[in-house]
């Protein structure tokens, strides 16, 4: 057992050649506020003056104090140590005995007899890293003391608690003196010893109120109780020091510290423990604790305390160590080994680096990494979600009519018949508009090539190759030639894109099989009208109370109007209209309109299910002219103008309206006939203000013409015509696009990235007279990879010490 504490100073020196203690090792952390006797203590402890003194801050840096018991057959100081300059073995004079040293670590092999000495050096050491301003120092001194009158103990004396800055020192004095207590005791494995003066009240020890901070059920902590010979008459410290104002689980120990009258006289510690155990026997409250109380006795409890910490954080230190020792090695791994100098070797590494990284970059792609996110997606993936999430819902998100509006399709309309009026609706007009609607999804497409290119790029930015990361102009060059790559291939890929959107514009496949055609469309369309209509005569109208019979009159009477229409081949263009829910008379040879011919195969009555085809000549050509010519069906031929069932001559316009509403028949001539009265009262107008006779002049055309506001059933009919054949096909080209333009970039960009990577960068970097270049070191690398083989000496020391030490204590 008495071996364990040794071993855990063998640690702390090989741990403090790094300036860091990574593995918490078990030590005892003094803490107290500034004069309130820890140097005192620890002086009383090692038994010896050596801790600098005066006003003020003194301690300025941590001072982690070894003391190792020498036996009496062993005080010879080893042969190969160093004295100091004007040390003696064997002078008394300067404190000296020739049975006990110290030892700095900063100054190994130097041997210090004289402890005055020490102070200076300690002194010394302090400003050479704080300066003379009073400043702190986180940076520890380490000092071994040698003493067949001390136990095996480490102590870490901390500067004071101090509240107001004194000379130069900073205003956070306070702060940065807490903070570097803090990351002493906050440790698990650290020991905290508690030093507070017994003249002051012990709810306001600063030293009990950081560890319980830290410490909250008081299982590390021991309390230390100084200056109990200073307390007033009549006072004692009787129920602090058996636990009742404060219990601690280690307890509380009182010790008697010299006095400054005593240091200035130079008073030997040795005399001075003397005289404290004879206070503590011969005090009237205190004898009975006498044997608990003293230096003595808080030097051995410490030491017993910190034996025992150390056997149970044992197994721990092994485990954590082998940890260490397995996680630099795989660090130094990471690293490399050097480079060796011939051109054959540098160029073997070169191929090497440049086959991980292309093995690499196909595996982040087809998601193959050994090292993959499971926080969030990478590589292949992100790529997928491109395409299904962001460019497929961007083009699902594309209306087909957006930007279309009904004066936009009336106008396309007249602009395609030209000079004449058209009896049926023109095919071109439907191509211009569904082609301006598909031009829309070529931004997106474009859009989606260069949201793959650059996820392209973040791949390459991110594949962090050990090896790779060596070389710094190695890697800028790698990713230089890959984005070179990627860029040569971005061009064809986007090219591919515009050709898809070129393919769909050049032809309009109106027989594709998914278009909904001639038939689908038109009898969508009279459906809605039949049902919209049917509607708005719901109520006042005693016609609309069967849906039925009113679309079967409506088929009825339109059939019968298209086939007549046909078989005379006239050319004047039908009105649609709705007829009412019964279908009227055939009309009288008085009623007939001019021109009339009846249909050499009348249709039979109230057929709608569009069988019968009709026995006129169609007029023109295309897949639209079956919904006017002989092609459309029986139930959806529109009714031809002038017709109308009343005898007398050619109603007005209120008339019209009126047999309309009576009989159940639109006239679609109305709006036409109030467009030309009011142009002809707009010439009237002009010509009166001309002083000419109404007639004589012509009003002046204007710049821009657009469609009329009034808009005729015939319109309406052509219009709402349009829009489902333009939602059809647009439907189409949007699935191809959907498909062909993921497939064109994993094949144009994706595919011939991965294909050609490796042998892009062989022929661009695989050069002799580049090898030098490419592959110089970083610096950052190599001083890592010597920092690392240092940290890997020390954990294989510690590790062979703490084994060393497992093997002594439980098989001795």
């Amino acid at each position: 057992m008495e071996q364990l504490i040794p071993v855990i100073n063998k640690l702390q020196d090989v741990f403090n050649t790094l300036g860091t203690d990574p593995l918490d090792l078990p030590q005892i952390v003094v803490v107290g506020s500034q004069s309130s006797g820890k140097s005192s203590v620890l002086e009383n402890v090692v038994g010896r003056d050596f801790l600098p003194r005066g006003s003020g801050i003194v301690t300025r840096r941590p001072l982690i104090l070894q003391l190792i018991h020498l036996p009496w057959d062993d005080q010879a100081a080893p042969s190969d140590k160093v004295i100091s300059p004007g040390s003696s073995s064997s002078s008394t004079s300067s404190g000296g005995t020739g049975q006990e040293w110290g030892e700095f670590l900063h100054k190994p092999n130097e041997m210090f007899y004289d402890f005055n000495e020490i102070r200076e050096e300690i002194v010394k050491e302090t400003d050479r890293m704080t300066g003379k301003n009073k400043g702190i120092s986180a940076q520890p001194i380490n000092l071994k003391i040698y003493s067949p009158h001390v136990v095996n103990l480490t102590l870490v004396d901390l500067p004071g608690i101090t509240k107001v800055p004194v000379g130069d020192q900073p205003s956070d004095i306070e702060l940065q003196i807490r903070r570097m207590i803090m990351t002493y005791i906050k440790k698990p494995n650290a020991i905290i010893l508690a030093v507070t003066p017994a003249n002051t009240d012990l709810a306001n020890s600063d030293a009990l109120q950081l560890a319980r901070e830290v410490d909250p059920d008081c299982i590390r902590t021991l309390g230390v109780i100084t200056k109990i010979d200073l307390m007033d008459k009549g006072t004692d410290a009787m129920d602090v020091l058996t636990g009742k104002v404060i219990q601690l689980n280690l307890g509380f120990i009182g010790v008697i510290n010299r006095s400054q009258e005593d240091i200035q006289q130079k008073k030997p510690i040795r005399q001075a423990l003397k005289d404290e155990v004879s206070f503590f026997r011969n005090h009237a409250l205190y004898k009975v604790i006498a044997n608990r109380m003293g230096t003595s006795y808080l030097a051995k409890t410490l030491n017993k305390i910190l034996m025992q910490h150390i056997k149970n954080c044992l197994p721990e230190l092994k485990s954590r160590v082998n940890k260490m020792l397995l996680d630099t090695q795989q660090e130094l791994l990471s690293y490399g080994d050097p480079l060796y100098d011939t051109r054959n070797s540098q160029g073997a590494l070169l191929l090497q680096i440049i086959t991980q990284f292309c093995a690499c970059y196909r595996d982040a792609i087809d998601g193959k990494l050994t090292d993959l996110s499971v926080h969030e997606l990478y590589g292949g993936a992100r790529i997928n979600y491109i395409f299904n999430e962001v460019f497929a819902q961007c083009l699902n998100g594309i209306s087909p009519l957006d930007g279309v509006s009904q004066a936009d399709i009336r106008t396309t309309i007249r602009n395609a018949t030209g000079p004449r009026a058209a009896l049926f609706v023109p095919e071109v007009s439907f191509e211009l508009l569904v082609k301006r609607q598909i031009a829309r999804l070529e931004e997106p497409s474009l859009q989606c090539v260069e949201l793959v290119y650059d996820e392209l790029l973040r791949i390459v930015a991110q594949l962090e190759n050990k090896e790779l990361s060596r070389f710094v102009n190695l890697r800028d060059r790698v990713i230089e030639v890959v984005n070179g790559l990627l860029s040569n291939h971005r061009s064809p890929t986007r090219m591919m894109i515009e050709n898809l959107i070129r393919i769909e514009l050049a032809f309009i496949n109106t027989n594709h099989p998914d278009f909904v055609g001639g038939d689908g469309a038109l009898n969508s369309l009279l459906e809605n009208m039949v049902q919209q209509r049917q509607l708005e005569q719901q109520g006042p109208n005693p016609f609309a109370s069967s849906g039925s019979g009113a679309s079967s009159g409506f088929s009825a009477s339109h059939t019968s109007a298209s086939q007549g229409a046909a078989a005379q081949q006239t050319t004047r263009a039908p009105q649609p209209g709705v007829m009412a829910s019964k279908a009227p008379p055939k009309p009288s040879p008085a009623s007939k309109p001019a021109g009339y011919v009846p249909s050499s195969s009348p249709p039979a009555p109230g057929a709608t299910d569009g069988s019968m085809q009709q026995g006129g000549q169609q007029q023109g050509h295309g897949f639209l002219n079956m919904f006017f010519g002989g092609g459309a069906k029986p139930a959806a031929a529109p009714v031809p103008t002038g017709y109308s069932t009343s005898s007398g001559s050619q109603p007005s316009s209120s008339s019209s309206s009126a047999s309309s509403s009576s009989n159940g028949i639109v006239d679609a001539t109305y709006g036409a006939q109030q467009q030309q009265q009011q142009y002809s009262n707009a010439v009237g107008s002009y010509n009166r203000q001309a002083g000419g006779a109404p007639g004589d002049r012509l009003t002046q055309v204007p710049t821009s013409i657009k469609a009329g506001a009034d808009v005729t059933d015939k319109e309406r009919f052509e219009t709402e015509l349009i829009k489902s054949l333009m939602v059809s096909y647009f439907d189409i080209v949007r699935k191809n696009v959907k498909d062909s333009v993921p497939k064109s970039i994993i094949h144009f960009l994706v595919n011939q990235s991965k294909d050609l990577i490796q042998n892009e960068l062989v022929s661009n970097l695989y050069k002799e007279d580049l090898f030098d270049e490419l592959l110089e070191e970083s610096p950052q690398i190599s001083s890592r990879r010597k920092a690392c083989k240092a940290m890997l000496e020390i954990l294989r020391k510690a590790n062979d010490i703490i084994n060393d030490v497992r093997d002594h204590t439980f098989t001795g």
